[in-house]
């Protein structure tokens, strides 16, 4: 029980945070599983084909907008930026993994991610 507590002491940050996990840094991807492709399509009320094929990059990732972000975050929001946060994939609920969150806490990251956050604002 202790181990939940800890892994819900470093999400507690995601409930104000503006999506700095939803863009696609270089060398990293989000595997998307069929049952995660599933889960949307039932959230969308639509076949697994066509998450697919409007939503799927190559065999297991999104598709990215030019900035980089997820194709489901929301522009010009602060917060709850996601648009299928109820059907998200199982590594999006899983992150940061029960650790703190590396975009806190590392200031290369935050240096490459935060103008693209500022920019959604103003969209």
């Amino acid at each position: 029980m202790q181990e939940n507590n800890q892994g819900s002491r470093h999400r507690v940050f995601c409930n104000y945070c503006p999506g700095f996990c939803c863009y696609r840094l270089p060398g990293s991807i989000l595997f998307v599983t069929a049952i995660d492709i599933n889960r949307i399509a039932r959230h969308f009320n639509i076949t697994d084909g066509e998450v697919r094929k409007k939503y799927i990059e190559g065999r297991n990732t999104f598709k990215v907008k030019a900035d980089g972000s997820c194709v489901f975050l929301v522009d010009g929001k602060l917060s709850k930026r996601c648009s299928i946060h109820m059907a998200s994939p199982q590594q999006c609920k899983d992150f940061p993994y029960d650790h703190p969150c590396p975009y806190l806490f590392r200031e290369d990251l935050l240096a490459v991610i935060s103008p693209k956050v500022e920019a959604s604002y103003l969209l």
